[in-house]
């Protein structure tokens, strides 16, 4: 998972966490972060910020993966967050995943171009996509990510629902947000989408 200044290299699995800007909470003055739905036109765009956010192209290679993968991409689910002049700022992503065999939807990957970190983009682009699934009907949101971030938007540890992965990692670095209260929350083992290669 990359945090800007946070990187933890002990991360067992790289490419389910989500890289973004440690912002605080605030863009600067006079900066305003158009959110929208990812077009075909924004593919190469979202690949070079990924690839720019981590160390390595495989979080960039994994949402290329998922894009193709029609058990996993939800049309609709990958957002970007626009710069001033028109390029892209951020981009983050949701794709299906499984509780115990019930639906749920994945955060990862989260990025930033460094240019635009801690500067609200990957915020931004969080709450817009966060949004957009709860429209949609969404119910349950995972991610594995910086417990000193997430939180931010609601996510609390997964394991408050039963909830685990089906690999070792800090019980406070595996979250969930629910989205829509009046639906049960599935308890178990998630089943992440094959391109995870878990």
């Amino acid at each position: 998972m990359t945090d800007d200044d946070h990187s933890p290299d002990d991360s067992p699995l790289p490419s389910l966490s989500s890289p973004h800007d440690r912002d605080p909470g605030h863009p600067p003055a006079g900066i305003r972060w158009a959110t929208r739905p990812e077009t075909a036109a924004d593919i190469a765009a979202v690949h070079a910020v990924n690839a720019a956010a981590f160390p390595t192209e495989a979080e960039a290679d994994l949402v290329d993966a998922l894009r193709e993968d029609p058990s996993a991409w939800l049309p609709g689910l990958a957002y970007v967050a626009e710069a001033p002049d028109g390029s892209l700022a951020a981009c983050a992503l949701l794709t299906r995943c499984l509780v115990a065999g019930e639906p749920a939807v994945a955060l990862a990957p989260v990025a930033t171009a460094p240019a635009y970190q801690r500067r609200g983009a990957g915020q931004a682009v969080v709450r817009a996509l966060l949004d957009a699934a709860r429209l949609r009907g969404e119910s349950l949101v995972l991610v594995l990510g910086h417990p000193e971030y997430y939180p931010k938007f609601g996510f609390v540890p997964a394991s408050r629902y039963g909830i685990r992965p089906g690999f070792e990692v800090p019980d406070e670095a595996m979250m969930a947000l629910v989205l829509d209260g009046s639906a049960a929350v599935a308890r178990g083992t998630i089943e992440y989408p094959a391109a995870f290669g878990v």
